[in-house]
């Protein structure tokens, strides 16, 4: 998704072109107003099903979020660690793995 990642992670900061971050922007945008929705579907009392089916999509949204943050990462800062020698990359995505 983004370019190479040129940011020594050590500062624990990826910097990502201006098309990357709106790309994530409006995702993050699109996922709030989902939630809005159902924030109003809960005031106007709607219909518990209709209620859990937007929650599912916000759901999958949100995973599909992380799954693209996390393949930038992986082509990125992972890759660029793993070039230079540092292995601690490997020991991150497990931890990483573990609470995802």
């Amino acid at each position: 998704m983004s370019e190479h990642c040129n940011c020594k992670c050590e500062n624990k900061k990826t910097p990502r072109s201006q098309s990357d971050v709106k790309k994530l922007v409006s995702r993050i945008n699109r996922i709030n107003g989902q939630l809005c929705g159902v924030k109003n579907m809960i005031e106007q009392n709607k219909y518990c099903q209709d209620i859990l089916i937007q929650l599912s999509a916000i759901e999958k949204a949100v995973r599909s979020l992380s799954a693209c943050v996390l393949e930038d990462h992986l082509h990125t800062c992972v890759v660029e660690k793993i070039q230079g020698g540092d292995l601690s990359a490997l020991d991150e995505l497990v931890q990483l793995y573990k609470k995802y």
